[in-house]
């Protein structure tokens, strides 16, 4: 399998499908590169070089005890930029720590940003005690956890739902391959993890789509605030839309990004 070593000893595996202008994608807790094939076939079927990293501790990258934050994940990613010779571009944090050199355009999709958790500066956010029911639920029985999980996360358990029983089982199966500690770890690092100050360093054309039934990251506290933060940023709402939409929306979703990377940067500006 295609992996890189980094720093620290971990390795970290990614694929890398088609030839030409790279782009870069980032998965989110518990999941893997493969939450992105949707998207990889498409664009790497029009002309496109698509790169997907598992992040440490999750799919097929090594599973050390540390490191499971949002500035190693940022990391790693810089490390396997670095060593592709990529300029494309986990991906606020990654900005907020290395800046925009290698990133031509930036795209924040059901994404965690700026702080899911309720604070008294972030009163959009949920509450501790959601996150500290997630924690304890891995650490009881994290196989129907990602089971039970996989029902809001895509949206089928809302009325008159069309409920894919396999794409429930890839969910299963993606979460099931991130390692235990990192499935535990990862719940403090996307929920507690302030990224307003990275999201201010966004100097690139910036795409955030979100859809406005996200039971998991809701979008009052995501990509509403995000869209104010980032200057010039483009926000796309879906309306009814969970927040695993890449999947369930693939072909919408698909589309909206390969007519915002054709963009030319001024008119993207």
């Amino acid at each position: 399998m295609p992996t890189i070593t980094t720093k620290d000893g971990t390795e970290i595996y990614y694929k890398d499908w088609g030839k030409g202008q790279p782009i870069v994608f980032s998965h989110g807790w518990p999941l893997s590169a493969d939450a992105w094939e949707d998207q990889m076939i498409f664009l790497a079927a029009r002309g496109y070089r698509c790169i997907a990293h598992d992040r440490r501790g999750h799919g097929r990258s090594g599973q050390p005890w540390d490191g499971n934050d949002m500035d190693t994940y940022a990391d790693d990613l810089a490390e396997l930029v670095t060593a592709l010779d990529l300029s494309g571009g986990e991906v606020t944090r990654y900005i907020g720590r290395y800046g925009t050199g290698r990133v031509a355009k930036a795209v924040l999709i059901s994404a965690v940003p700026p702080l899911m958790l309720k604070t008294d500066k972030n009163p959009a956010g949920l509450p501790i005690e959601v996150f500290d029911q997630l924690r304890a639920a891995v650490l009881h029985d994290r196989a129907q956890f990602f089971k039970d999980l996989s029902l809001p996360f895509y949206g089928f358990n809302r009325p008159g739902a069309k409920i894919s029983e396999g794409l429930r089982d890839s969910f299963w199966l993606q979460g099931m391959l991130c390692g235990h500690k990192a499935a535990f770890d990862c719940i403090k690092a996307f929920s507690e993890t302030d990224l307003t100050e990275d999201l201010k360093r966004f100097d690139v054309p910036t795409l955030i789509l979100h859809g406005d039934d996200d039971q998991i990251v809701p979008i009052v506290a995501s990509a509403l605030l995000s869209s104010k933060i980032v200057k010039g940023s483009t926000l796309k709402i879906y309306s009814g839309a969970p927040h695993g939409m890449p999947s369930t929306l693939k072909d919408r979703v698909n589309e909206e990004l390969l007519a915002f990377i054709t963009q030319s940067k001024v008119a993207a500006a």
